[in-house]
């Protein structure tokens, strides 16, 4: 049990010095998910498959071949990549029925070409449509942060924020359309990357809405998240260089974020502000109404997402699947039906126009930092029978976050201290469309700044 929890940096050093063998390592991963006291982590192993992986990983590094520093690293992926052999049911139980997967997702085979090691598929809420990370059908993955009583993991990749967190996997790949990724890094006290939409391969992914997904790692340090960005491109190193704190324009964007926000939460935020200036930041504050007008315009003509994951399901919805389907997901899905497609039209319109008056608000080069969360994660048990306090926890978890995949930035969440019960609290840094290098560079140089 001695190298679960560890980094991939530090695991890779082990492994490509000989000190530790993959499969090893790949037993020890496994042995501890199937003893882990919460089952509800992982909806499927892949015990074949991994220490097959890891014995060809062993070969390489024996004979001097290594592929890099992933040679040999465990990856969990969420439950809707599709892997070979395996049926993809993306968090429920309608989709079971599928036949198996023929080929791994685009992006399941990159990483394998990068050594890493395929361990299983992480639980998540039902088809990614939650913020929380409550499933009905495989269970709640609990916090391993809360001590006092159990609170949610933060979704929708429920499962890959505790799998790391827990110290079970130094990496599990996550989706976010709203948040999916950066969320449960926040609740669970780890590192979450979303690349701007696009940047990956999305083939053999299951969707929630294509026009806002993307993907990114979940991982210990913001160094993990650039070896791995690089790796799921298909580069050999990351073109990401060090940057400098000192002199970065550092843009805290005053309007919405703060609303409603926890008091631990807000002071967690500002002393990592006051860390940020000390060490050389130029921070400003500064109104952006869009953010505002943003959320006026899902009031009157509906939600991106939903629309999309309306008219993704809609069979499923009217059909006989809904009866086994989570009635959240469900009545949540189904006021994609008013959206009319002159709606549609007109969103996506005032996005482009939004995303155009974002990149004249800010200057080249600018990151935008804020809370990643306005509150720590909730108890499982306050949101299981309170529907409304359900949905308004969601909204509210979803809100921060879900304003980047709008205007399709590319954001880092990084431990930043604990808010109300002693949870953690993250400090997303976000970056425009298409500056994720600029972004990473920035991370990795703030990270220990951030976590103070």
């Amino acid at each position: 049990m001695g190298h679960l929890g560890k980094s991939v940096a530090q695991l890779s050093a082990l492994i490509q010095t000989g000190a530790l063998d993959p499969r090893q390592l790949a037993e020890e991963t496994l042995d501890a998910i199937r003893t882990h006291a919460d089952q509800s982590i992982f909806t499927v192993l892949t015990p074949e498959r991994a220490l097959a992986e890891a014995d060809q990983s062993a070969k390489r590094l024996a004979e001097g071949r290594s592929l890099g520093i992933l040679d040999g690293i465990p990856v969990a992926w969420k439950d809707l990549f599709d892997m070979e052999g395996l049926t993809t049911t993306a968090g429920s139980t309608v989709l079971a029925k599928n036949p198996p997967a023929t080929t791994d997702a685009a992006i399941v085979t990159t990483l394998k070409q990068a050594g890493m090691i395929a361990v299983g598929r992480t639980n998540m809420s039902e088809f990614a449509f939650s913020g929380i990370g409550i499933n009905p059908h495989y269970g709640t993955p609990k916090n391993p942060a809360s001590t006092d009583v159990p609170r949610v993991p933060g979704g929708s990749s429920s499962g890959a924020g505790v799998s790391v967190a827990g110290g079970l996997v130094p990496v599990a790949m996550g989706t976010d359309t709203g948040g999916s990724i950066r969320i449960p890094a926040a609740f669970n006290g780890i590192v979450g990357y979303k690349g701007t939409r696009g940047r990956y391969a999305m083939d053999g992914v299951f969707p929630l809405a294509t026009s806002l997904d993307a993907l990114g790692p979940l991982c210990h340090t913001v160094q993990d998240a650039v070896w791995v960005d690089a790796a799921m491109r298909g580069r050999t190193s990351s073109e990401v260089v060090r940057g400098t704190l000192e002199g970065q324009s550092l843009v805290v964007p005053e309007t919405v974020f703060f609303d409603g926000i926890e008091d631990g939460a807000a002071m967690a935020f500002e002393a990592t502000l006051e860390r940020l200036s000390r060490a050389g930041a130029r921070i400003r504050r500064q109104a952006f109404p869009i953010f505002a007008q943003l959320f006026e315009i899902i009031t009157e003509r509906g939600a991106l997402v939903t629309a999309e994951a309306y008219a993704l399901h809609r069979e499923r919805l009217h059909g006989e699947d809904a009866r086994g389907m989570d009635p959240r997901v469900v009545s949540r899905s189904l006021t994609g039906q008013k959206i009319t497609a002159p709606d549609y039209i007109h969103i996506l319109q005032v996005r482009q126009r939004m995303i155009a008056e974002m990149a004249r608000s800010v200057a080249p080069g600018d990151i935008l930092v804020s809370p990643t969360l306005p509150h720590v994660a909730p108890t499982i048990e306050s949101l299981l029978t309170d529907d409304a306090a359900f949905f308004a926890a969601n909204g509210k978890t979803l809100r921060n976050t879900q304003i980047g995949n709008f205007l399709d930035w590319c954001g880092v969440s990084i431990p930043c201290g604990t808010g109300d019960a002693g949870m953690p609290v993250g400090c997303l840094l976000s970056g425009l469309p298409n500056t994720d290098e600029h972004l990473l560079s920035i991370a990795v140089a703030a990270e220990e700044t951030v976590r103070g």
